[in-house]
């Protein structure tokens, strides 16, 4: 198998000199041609691409680059505001929506030089945990075209993945980056709440809990894109005074666990975490299997109804939403519209006592490895797979390990651990302590040292 090129490597070759951007440009360009049609990552792309990389390739030869990554492509997920492209956030309800502005992440790679090659596709509203919308159809596993990257970043994944693109960002809500990324061999980051700061865009239906992160092929490419995206803005008074927290220098505490509650849990991933588990002690840290001592059964219970409130709010400031809308998100704005506010009184003190628990747990441990998903993929059209190890599940029962992070507003990166027997990769992810964004990227290096083999895979059509 040839490695493919991460976009680190691309990056170092735009500054030797030995590759332009328009060249990394029109080959994106064409196999996106080529490829995409059988994967259906892109529902759009940029016009203005190749002027982009021209511009660029300008200011290498004037010595004058904006940043390392001047001159790289990126795919851009559709849920995020592009200046002059289509933001359609998988739904009808948005198909004309062209803001005339880049969201502050965004604008931030803009800025750095990055060619923003085009919106990758995401379910309706990006409330589901597979990539599909009556608008621009569904998304497909480089890996195994029957089935789904996942969601709700599947259109990124997908597109680095199949190696449309070098590296893509997207969003995590509930685990929308890091189940994905596990799904497909790629590495995910889901930063801190506030470490990437969000200024304009779509409105937040799931309270707080998302935030913008790298989809990549390897850990340093995740570094190489927050080197970039991260960062405080005074408009966004969560990205203030973030804690940077230094790396230990000691063996780490690793809290492992396969398991969440009697949730089922797909015997393939629960070698694959012991195996990542390994991989970490031997490195010399202090591995310990327990289940993890958060309770987390209000907001699990609670969870649908994030996406009813913020569909019903979303509602009534769309007097056209229940024309354009999927009938699952108008009868789930309906729902919405019936919670009442005790009902937001109690999840939020559930939120607060959840976040207050883990603060605690990450005094005592530095990290904690769970899986990614509780279900390998499963098919590309459908939702969720209903039954896992053989168990019935209801939509968010391959989610379990992945909400909690989100609540709590900590980092955790996703990586590949070892693939099940047919070669299909399967995803372990770390969680750490608020801000300690720097430690999971350290540690996430070392495991790609100690594990080299697992990174950089590339499906068939790739080989």
């Amino acid at each position: 198998m040839t490695p493919v090129r991460d976009a680190t490597a691309l990056a170092e070759e735009l500054a030797a000199g030995t590759v332009s951007s328009v060249a990394l440009t029109q080959t994106s360009l064409e196999k996106i041609a080529a490829q995409d049609g059988a994967i259906n990552a892109f529902c759009a792309l940029n016009a203005g691409a190749l002027d982009a990389a021209k511009a660029s390739d300008a200011r290498r030869t004037a010595g004058q680059p904006k940043s390392v990554i001047d001159g790289l492509p990126v795919a851009i997920k559709d849920s995020l505001e592009v200046a002059g492209m289509p933001c359609t956030w998988g739904s009808a309800v948005f198909a004309h929506h062209v803001p005339p502005h880049d969201e502050l992440p965004v604008a931030r790679l803009r800025e750095a030089g990055a060619i923003l090659i085009g919106k990758t596709n995401a379910p309706e509203f990006t409330l589901e945990g597979y990539t599909g919308n009556a608008l621009h159809g569904t998304t497909r596993n480089p890996w195994a075209l029957a089935l789904t990257p996942g969601g709700s970043s599947g259109g990124s994944v997908a597109a680095v993945a199949a190696g449309l693109v070098p590296v893509a960002i997207g969003t995590d809500g509930g685990g929308s980056i890091r189940r994905p990324a596990g799904f497909t061999g790629l590495v995910g980051l889901k930063p801190s709440i506030g470490r990437v700061a969000r200024v304009g865009g779509l409105p937040q239906l799931l309270l707080d809990f998302e935030v913008v992160g790298p989809v990549c092929r390897t850990v340093r490419d995740a570094a190489l894109l927050m080197g970039v995206l991260a960062g405080p803005d005074p408009r966004d008074h969560q990205s203030m005074n973030l804690p940077t927290p230094d790396v230990p220098d000691r063996p780490l505490r690793i809290l492992a666990t396969t398991g969440w509650g009697d949730a089922p849990v797909d015997p393939m991933i629960r070698s694959a975490t012991e195996a990542a588990a390994k991989v970490l002690s031997d490195l010399g840290h202090q591995v310990s299997f327990a289940p993890l001592p958060l309770n987390t059964a209000t907001l699990d219970g609670f969870w649908p109804n994030f996406g009813k409130w913020g569909l019903a709010g979303l509602r009534a400031s769309h007097s056209d939403f229940d024309r354009l809308a999927s009938q699952p998100y108008i009868s789930m704005a309906d729902e919405g519209d019936g919670l009442g506010a005790d009902a937001l009184l109690e999840v939020l003190r559930a939120i607060k006592a959840l976040r207050d628990e883990a603060a605690v747990l990450f005094r005592h441990v530095d990290l904690v490895l769970t899986p990614t998903s509780a279900a390998m993929p499963w098919p590309a059209e459908e939702r969720y797979p209903d039954h896992i190890a053989g168990e019935a599940v209801g939509p968010r029962g391959h989610a379990v390990f992945t909400g909690w992070v989100n609540a709590c507003g900590h980092p955790a990166i996703a990586l590949p651990s070892e693939p099940c027997a047919n070669g299909c990769p399967i995803g372990v992810q770390l969680v750490a302590g608020i801000g300690a964004e720097g430690l999971l990227l350290e540690v996430a290096a070392s495991h790609a040292a100690a594990a080299a083999h697992l990174y950089g895979r590339a499906p068939s059509l790739l080989t």
